[in-house]
């Protein structure tokens, strides 16, 4: 079985080292940490008595796996899910924070479990969830990871600039597409010809 660690590791690489690209609403970030992140922990790595982006240039591997550990998996409760969503909501927690959870909670309404979407894992949803997956298990898991596409697809709709995001210059899948298909079976994967006919109204 995966280890939180390792699952950890694995969204650091995915997420990559230090950005501060001006269309992302996270602003400046390193290995998937946004400097609010930062500022909320109160992360002041040069102790200059502000935590701004050398802070977040600063930020090692190391400190990003233990902050993606116990802020975005073990405080949230992600634990407490089945072990088969802990990879796919982790990785989407640390992506998108509680929106991670309201995925799932919209979700839970699909399978006959509608809970409160209010982007907590409490005991109604913890329960819904074993529930569910008792019932469809990875069934729900390629679920989720369909939702997760189409909530990067919503986004991009929505929000031109972000389109990048979702779609390469070249006109192929982007990264946040590629992410969501990540925790997808092969069988659910969009096909070039469907990711096209998905996008084309972007122009």
């Amino acid at each position: 079985m995966t280890s939180v660690r390792e699952i950890a590791s694995e969204i650091l690489r995915r997420e990559g080292g230090f950005v501060n690209d001006p269309d992302d609403p996270g602003g400046a970030t390193n290995f998937g940490v946004t400097i609010h992140t930062m500022r909320r922990l109160g992360l002041d790595l040069d102790r200059d008595g502000d935590v701004d982006v050398r802070d977040v240039r600063l930020l090692t591997r190391d400190q990003a796996i233990d902050i993606f550990i116990t802020h975005y998996f073990e405080r949230p409760r992600i634990a407490e899910l089945p072990a088969a969503l802990h990879a796919t909501v982790f990785d989407m927690y640390v992506n998108a924070g509680g929106n991670a959870i309201k995925i799932l909670q919209r979700l839970l309404a699909e399978f006959q479990e509608p809970v409160s979407v209010d982007g907590a894992l409490g005991p109604q949803t913890i329960g819904a969830t074993g529930r569910v997956f008792a019932k469809a298990g990875d069934h729900l898991v390629d679920a989720y990871g369909i939702a997760r596409r189409n909530y990067y697809f919503r986004i991009a709709d929505n929000r031109p600039a972000s389109r990048k995001f979702a779609r390469t210059r070249a006109g192929g899948k982007g990264g946040w597409i590629k992410r969501a298909e990540e925790f997808i079976s092969p069988r659910f994967h969009m096909t070039g010809a469907q990711f096209q006919e998905r996008v084309s109204a972007w122009g």
